[in-house]
């Protein structure tokens, strides 16, 4: 028996982008290699990605909620503030998955905005996994060469371990106590393993596309 969850989106961006020097969400996707850039950036990629299998999209922000604002709602997600960001990514997380249990869902698809979206077929397949999965099934993750990433759909069992903890928790260690639960699903994409923190980084992803 197939389960019919309704889904949110939940987009992380309220990192300070020490290493990269600027804020990642506003870097440019696909990377700028022509005179005529795309006029997308990373941020307004992940919400149209999200967008196209879920119900609706949270992105949450910082200190750069004022610059991000007019990309979030220009693309038709929502707004939420992490009050105190210095507390790490995981306080992050825990901000979206309250909006979520908020508006009544029973699953989110979780991304981090420092990372190029992931194709098209890679969203739909986790949705498809988590659907046809049973109940015993709290996460679904993609694999790619042995490595997990993002993005991962946690269902309402999922979210609720990952609020009941610290706010300084790390989500890597609420993940291995409820291994049994998780389902992780091999794709043939590696952009779910590829994070993008430097200049130099976004530099070889760019010569990668070129």
């Amino acid at each position: 028996m197939t389960r019919a969850p309704s889904f949110a989106g939940v987009i992380l961006a309220a990192g300070d982008s020490s290493r990269m020097g600027r804020d990642k969400a506003l870097l440019p996707w696909p990377p700028a290699m022509e005179s005529v850039p795309s006029g997308e950036t990373f941020l307004s990629s992940a919400i149209h990605s999200l967008s196209r299998v879920t119900e609706f999209v949270v992105v949450v922000v910082g200190k750069n909620g004022v610059a991000l604002a007019p990309i979030v709602y220009t693309h038709g997600a929502s707004l939420v503030v992490n009050p105190d960001p210095i507390r790490g990514q995981f306080s992050s997380l825990q901000v979206g998955l309250r909006e979520v249990l908020n508006h009544g869902r029973d699953a989110a698809m979780v991304t981090l905005v420092d990372r190029p979206p992931v194709d098209g077929a890679t969203i739909q397949t986790l949705r498809e996994a988590f659907r046809d999965a049973g109940p015993d099934v709290w996460a679904v993750v993609p694999e790619f060469s042995g490595k997990h990433g993002h993005p991962y759909l946690a269902g309402r069992e999922m979210m609720e371990a990952f609020l009941r903890v610290p706010a300084t928790s790390i989500a890597r260690d609420i993940e291995h106590e409820h291994q049994k639960k998780i389902k992780y699903v091999p794709v043939d994409d590696p952009l779910v393993v590829l994070n993008i923190n430097t200049p130099e980084e976004y530099a070889q992803l760019s010569a990668r596309r070129a």
